[in-house]
């Protein structure tokens, strides 16, 4: 026998039109997916709260005050204003590449939330794009915190300070997006640790943030232009001091960009063989 359901229909308000996918009115997939994620860390923002804020200001304080008493200047300003751009772009660089190793790895293997999210109205664009433009808003906040602190330093010698957060944002989804391709692609979470050991650690100490990539050794010194980190820095350096970077500013732009595209490429390409969509 066949049963016909009279009720209103699923998703729809009783009397009136089925309502957007999403939780409200206009809201489309990737909102949704952006909704899951801030609800997620408006409830477990204490535990990243050391790394993102804390030791940035420490790392501040540390190197460029305490260090920099010693060191002095560096290409013509003092170390703690020279540092700054260094402080922010691997802020965003960092807190990137946290969000998306184990809780994108987390939401396959564990919580299996992806494969929850696949099974709804979202498509796997829609997951990747709310994810990425999560993380973006989650470096967005740090850096706006570590901006204003730095800026009590008096460490801020240029108007064009005002664009640092755009260029971590484009900083941070350029390390994200290729992040979580690998997340997505690697079978076990051990695979991290080689991220950060022979990727993070690598760019933190030879992309420009605590001392000049022209002191390396030229054969070193193309790793350096390699990392996005670098690219991040140069950009942020001539955002907060006022001075040419050793690039073009569209170049360095430019590399962002293709790093973030093809980092994009590689995660929805690992999201649908995971989900095998």
């Amino acid at each position: 026998m066949t049963t016909t359901a009279t009720g209103p229909a699923a998703g729809a308000a009783p009397g009136g039109p089925p309502r957007p996918f999403g939780g409200g009115a206009g809201l489309g997939p990737t909102t949704a997916v952006l909704e899951r994620y801030l609800t997620l860390h408006r409830r477990l923002w204490r535990a990243s709260a050391f790394s993102s804020f804390l030791m940035p200001f420490m790392i501040l304080v540390g190197f460029g005050v305490g260090v920099g008493g010693r060191v002095g200047q560096v290409e013509g300003v003092d170390y703690l204003a020279w540092i700054v751009p260094g402080v922010l772009a691997s802020t965003a660089f960092q807190i990137a590449v946290g969000e998306c190793t184990w809780p994108v790895f987390g939401d396959f293997k564990w919580v299996r939330g992806f494969h929850a999210m696949r099974a709804t109205p979202v498509r796997i664009g829609d997951i990747v794009c709310g994810w990425l433009l999560f993380v973006v808003l989650r470096v967005l906040l740090s850096v706006l915190i570590v901006l204003a602190v730095t800026a009590l330093f008096g460490a801020l010698r240029s108007p064009w300070a005002l664009a640092t957060p755009l260029v971590c944002a484009l900083a941070g989804l350029a390390a994200a997006a290729p992040t979580t391709g690998f997340a997505a692609t690697v079978p076990h979470d051990s695979y991290f640790v080689l991220l950060f050991r022979f990727v993070l650690v690598p760019a933190m100490l030879f992309g420009g943030v605590f001392f000049p990539v022209d002191q390396l050794p030229g054969v070193v010194r193309p790793l350096a232009y390699v990392s996005p980190l670098w690219h991040g820095v140069e950009l942020q350096r001539a955002a907060t001091l006022g001075v040419a970077p050793h690039w073009p500013v569209a170049a360095h732009v430019a590399y962002l960009l293709a790093v973030s595209a093809a980092g994009v490429v590689w995660a929805l390409r690992a999201f649908r063989s995971r989900l095998q969509d």
